[in-house]
């Protein structure tokens, strides 16, 4: 199909100030003649449908009380993912049979028997770890101080090792409730496994089998005995807050991004690229309004060339960006501008959300590079040329504080909602000023038009042929010149009609 992009390219009329004469009233009298003009037209009950869509309200922040917190602690594989996944009763954390696949403690929520809580996944704890193992161990150690109560899980086909035992005495120095979860207990008879367990001081060991749900529930019955109604450790939950998917290859810097924000170290941050494996969701205030962060695992290579951890972290990926009202595209600007950074933008064009494009390690750059960047971002990034740009460093902090605007501007496109008479006079005066072409003898018309939701803006035109995807492209770009969209996608759909048979 030919790009029609260029046709449209050049046209400049005085389209703002001729809809600057035209006020509501006239407006949607005017729509409401092309509305009934419908009815000539063939229309089924979807149509109907969209015509009758009216604008929702909108929920703003609301404070719900601290759920209580279950931490799961323990070395390397022994299984706590696997007893996460068990009691959350949905496959949420990354299992794989490899040691150090978990590496940030992250948060999910759950329910058991009417009760809800906040479970907290960590990596495996190892004593003296260095280097990344030991930024995995202090992570479990701040889960620990986080939580309500304590899961400790021990591999009971091995027994206890040297390293458990280093857990159980920093586990004694907390005053938390901890119970010790003997995992691998597959039958009745590895449950003596499990009874040599009483050594480590901490109590009637709970055999059970995170793989086959064995024992689980009378292991929750025990917990939820001494778990508190309210955290007395969690913040207030915020219901309602914006949610922010950080997204960006391996190793850009989104993690360093979200402990800069966080202003703690909430994420493992290691040179080492691919050490976010699951999305990590975080609360945090940034100027002056709360905002849910949600670091996520670096897209990778195509999925179907992916394996193991790596495929599931992608999955979840885009399972973040889907749960997400606005993404942060991470660009490294030392780096030049590649194919797996416009995939990922696409992927954000292609799930509706609204965009925001930082260009980290801009500390970095100098004079040679910033010519070649801009270069790189006009012919590779023209597409999204309406998506706010931030100039930032991840790893000093400087000028985060841009963020939030360009977040407000992005998310207020993303909500915007024309009203259907203003949106008919746009098209009214559009197309008067710029008709669609005749294309094999006929002229294809815009019968009325309609903003079918928000979040993205979707418009819907009903019309009597199909209008050429260079039109369309041009009625996006007269949308945004003149009501803005800046940060949001529009999507332009048709619905093409045939009159009625008299």
């Amino acid at each position: 199909m030919t790009d029609q992009r260029d046709e449209y390219d050049d046209v400049a009329d005085d389209l703002a100030e001729r809809l600057s004469v035209v006020d509501d009233d006239l407006a949607e009298q005017r729509a409401a003649a092309l509305r009934s003009g419908l009815s000539d037209y063939e229309l089924d009950d979807d149509d109907l449908e969209v015509l009758e869509i009216s604008e929702g309200g909108e929920e703003g922040i609301r404070y719900l009380p601290a759920l209580p917190v279950i931490a799961i602690v323990g070395r390397p594989n022994v299984g706590k993912s696997a007893l996460v996944n068990r009691i959350l009763g949905r496959r949420e954390a990354v299992v794989e049979d490899t040691p150090g696949v978990t590496r940030d403690r992250v948060s999910y929520k759950g329910e058991w028997l009417d009760r809800r809580f906040t479970l907290v996944d960590t990596g495996g704890w190892e004593p003296d770890a260095k280097g990344i193992d030991a930024s995995v161990a202090a992570q479990a150690e701040v889960a620990i101080d986080l939580s309500d109560v304590v899961l400790f899980v021990v591999d009971a086909t091995v027994g206890a090792t040297s390293t458990d035992e280093h857990v159980v005495r920093l586990l004694r120095k907390t005053n938390k409730p901890v119970f010790l979860v003997a995992n691998k207990v597959d039958d009745a008879r590895q449950e003596s496994e499990a009874t040599a367990l009483w050594n480590l001081g901490l109590g009637e060991p709970h055999p059970v089998s995170a793989l086959h749900g064995r024992g689980v529930a009378d292991m929750l019955e025990a917990v939820f005995e001494k778990l508190p109604q309210v955290s007395a450790v969690a913040k207030e939950e915020f219901g309602g807050p914006r949610r922010v998917a950080i997204l960006g290859r391996p190793n850009v810097g989104k993690s360093s991004l979200l402990n800069k924000a966080a202003g703690e170290e909430r994420v493992v941050v290691n040179e080492l690229a691919g050490t976010t494996r699951d999305p990590v969701d975080e609360q945090i205030e940034l100027g002056g309004k709360i905002w849910r962060f949600v670091d996520t695992a670096g897209i990778r290579r195509r999925v179907h060339l992916q394996q193991g951890a790596d495929f599931y972290a992608s999955l979840r990926t885009q399972a973040a960006l889907e749960k997400a009202e606005v993404a942060v595209v991470l660009l490294d600007v030392s780096q030049p501008i590649s194919e797996q950074d416009v995939r990922i933008i696409d992927l954000v064009l292609e799930s509706g959300r609204a965009l925001v494009l930082a260009y980290n390690k801009w500390d970095l750059l100098d004079d040679d590079r910033r010519r070649y960047l801009e270069r790189e971002i006009e012919k590779d990034l023209h597409h999204v040329a309406w998506a706010p740009r931030v100039n930032i460093s991840a790893r000093t902090g400087r000028h985060l504080e841009k963020l939030v605007p360009a977040l407000e501007t992005a998310l207020e496109s993303w909500d915007t909602r024309i009203p259907t008479g203003k949106f008919n006079a746009f098209l009214t005066e559009l197309t008067q000023e710029h008709p669609h072409p005749v294309r094999g003898g006929k002229q294809p018309r815009i019968l009325f038009g309609t903003q079918a939701a928000s979040r993205p803006p979707t418009f819907v035109l009903f019309t009597t042929g199909f209008l050429d995807p260079g039109y369309r492209r041009f009625i996006q770009r007269r949308l945004r010149e003149i009501y803005g969209f800046e940060g949001s996608p529009i999507v332009v759909n048709m619905r093409v009609r045939e009159k009625r048979q008299r």
